[in-house]
């Protein structure tokens, strides 16, 4: 019984890891095709990480986080090129593509079973506790703490970054937007872990 026992836990270790490099190798496609975000998803798993840990959340559910980040943007392959590097402002039309990115998304992935609530992540990650969000704004207990996680990461590495509208605006401007939308719009304890990861150079992209 020990060995069947330790054969299935193996086993299932190499299902996970399988599935692990699979969703990777599917994040960069949204890499290969956006330079302007290249990387983004991989900076943004690793924050999401951080502030996870942080928190004292479990071994598997980070490792969920993770892959989550990974590929919480793998919708933005149905956006039309010149409007994701657009130098300059998004119309209303535009914009409203963009946001289809999160249906994208859940689509593409939505045939595969994960043992973490990864398409929640992706469908959630642009939600916000107010309800001002998309793309059904969710508010508050409805966005699972994953998603929270990833969004609060995400803010701060598209704050960060340069894009094709504006160049970075640096971390004292990524805080400061964490500061003024905690509780309100970002979640609080996330938040805050963010914050100490961000202040006590606990933290920082390669």
């Amino acid at each position: 019984t020990i060995r069947t026992r330790a054969e299935l836990e193996r086993n299932r270790e190499r299902v996970e890891q399988a599935l692990e490099a699979t969703i990777h190798s599917v994040a960069r496609v949204v890499e290969e095709r956006d330079p302007y975000t290249a990387g983004h998803q991989e900076r943004v798993a690793d924050l999401a990480v951080a502030i996870a840990r942080d928190l004292g959340f479990d071994a598997d559910t980070i490792r969920g986080i993770r892959l989550g980040a990974w590929v919480h943007d793998i919708g933005k392959v149905k956006v039309p090129a010149d409007i994701l590097n657009k130098p300059g402002k998004l119309s209303e039309a535009e914009f409203a593509v963009v946001q289809e990115h999160v249906a994208a998304g859940v689509r593409i992935l939505e045939g595969a079973e994960f043992p973490w609530p990864i398409l929640d992540m992706i469908r959630q990650h642009h939600e916000r506790l107010d309800g001002s969000g998309y793309p059904h704004g969710l508010r508050d207990g409805a966005i699972i703490p994953e998603a929270r996680i990833l969004a609060v990461a995400d803010v701060v590495e598209a704050v960060s970054s340069h894009r094709p509208y504006r160049p970075a605006l640096g971390s004292d401007k990524a805080k400061a937007i964490l500061r003024q939308e905690r509780s309100s719009r970002l979640d609080t304890e996330a938040v805050d872990a963010c914050l100490r990861l961000l202040e006590a150079g606990r933290f920082a992209w390669e």
